[in-house]
């Protein structure tokens, strides 16, 4: 009877820990919406607290509404969520403390913080992954999430022409814009 009860169990938590959503209940996840296409983000508050909470002050505040993706570098990453489509920076919130060295790597698909040279000077600005990028990791580029549909979006944007744009270096000729961001409830 015990071998019965302890079998039952065991096959419960494998179907618990090869289900879908398993290691990923509970963190939120957001859509962002771009002129071209949707792309969701499973974000983790486990191993980046402060800028899980941070991203989402943004999203919740509706900050990105009408950001572009500035900043593009085919084979290396996709940059946004700071300046208006006429390049003008939204004024942000104060800065965080830097997570990185938390676990997360950047990797191909993560989200990390942008940041300057400062290294707790990340506040408004994402990046997303375009390739496994190491060298941003131990100390300098905290990762806060990873993208979990829709990296033909990353690719199709990380593709685009890109040039000198009112100052700013690896612009898209043509704006990439970010229509919303919004958090996607759990059912």
């Amino acid at each position: 009877m015990l071998l019965k009860i302890l079998m039952s169990v065991l096959a419960m938590g494998m179907f618990v820990a090869l289900s879908p959503s398993a290691g990923a209940q509970g963190n939120p996840t957001v859509l962002l919406k771009t002129s071209k296409g949707d792309i969701t983000v499973e974000l983790d508050p486990v191993r980046a607290p402060i800028s899980v909470k941070n991203f989402l002050g943004y999203v919740d505040a509706k900050f990105f509404d009408g950001t572009i993706f500035h900043r593009v570098i085919k084979g290396f990453m996709i940059q946004g969520g700071g300046l208006t489509a006429d390049f003008v920076e939204k004024a942000a919130k104060p800065p965080i403390k830097n997570e990185s060295g938390n676990g997360l790597s950047n990797l191909r698909g993560t989200i990390a913080m942008a940041r300057s040279d400062a290294l707790d000077s990340a506040t408004c600005q994402f990046y997303i992954n375009h390739a496994d990028n190491l060298f941003l990791d131990k100390g300098k580029y905290a990762v806060f999430g990873k993208v979990i549909k829709g990296m033909d979006i990353v690719d199709a944007i990380a593709s685009v022409p890109t040039g000198v744009v009112k100052g700013y270096d690896d612009a898209p000729r043509q704006p990439i814009t970010i229509v919303s961001i919004r958090r996607i409830e759990s059912k």
